[in-house]
């Protein structure tokens, strides 16, 4: 944890309690005791510094001090296609970790039904994944995610605003054209689920506006596919 990112737990303008999570990794993980300073931020706030004053089993007490603003969002949407849960969990947080604010998990033909049926989307679990990203990446603004069930509607009644006035990519390994590096522009990337997006799915968002592009002949996961494709697009 780079970054205790703190939830709702203000007892007044500059005091926090912290308990569960983040007080085990406090306590079992940093080994943090009284008169300690730790890197702390606000969700969708400022960063600063914060002081234990008080800890026990129970909770901590944090006087903090909150005055610079976190890094900078990539300026990228980011389509991808339901991965399975075990894959999800990681991705979310590898998404809110490289700065992505915008998010569409969208259905494909080879995404399975029962993926849509994990716990993992209740917004209280996502929130979950997306706040252990940010704390790696020492950063305080949330994610959003969109939950798109049907491909069609979406790719042609939603997608064309969504997309509007950017780069649109979608990462597929069946094209000659190699993803562009350090694009300098809003982007739109859409990435599809294990086996790819089928024939049809990928001429519905050509025909949107969307150019096809691989980054090598290995095929993927999609948890795998999201940060080499995030770091080429938007080095650091």
């Amino acid at each position: 944890m780079n970054l205790l990112l703190l939830q709702n737990n203000s007892l007044s303008e500059n005091l926090v309690q912290i308990t569960g999570r983040q007080l085990q990794q406090l306590t079992n993980l940093q080994r943090s005791a009284i008169g300690d300073t730790l890197r702390v931020g606000e969700i969708n706030g400022l960063i600063g510094s914060g002081t234990i004053i008080e800890l026990n089993s129970s909770e901590a007490l944090l006087q903090i001090n909150l005055s610079s603003p976190p890094p900078p969002p990539i300026p990228l949407t980011l389509i991808m296609a339901m991965p399975r849960p075990k894959m999800l969990r990681r991705s979310l947080q590898t998404i809110a970790a490289m700065g992505v604010k915008e998010i569409y998990l969208i259905n494909s033909m080879r995404v399975e039904k029962s993926y849509w049926q994990t716990p993992l989307l209740k917004p209280e679990a996502v929130e979950e994944e997306f706040i252990l990203g940010l704390e790696q990446a020492r950063d305080t603004i949330m994610p959003t995610l969109h939950i798109r069930k049907r491909f069609k509607p979406f790719v042609e009644d939603e997608l064309p605003a969504i997309i509007q006035g950017r780069k649109n990519l979608l990462a597929h390994p069946v094209t000659e054209t190699r993803c562009p590096i350090d694009i300098q522009q809003p982007a739109t990337l859409a990435i599809g689920p294990e086996g790819g997006f089928i024939p049809y799915e990928v001429e519905l968002l050509n025909a949107a506006g969307f150019e096809t592009v691989h980054i090598g002949p290995r095929i993927l996961r999609v948890e795998t596919a999201v940060p080499a494709l995030l770091s080429r697009l938007f080095p650091a």
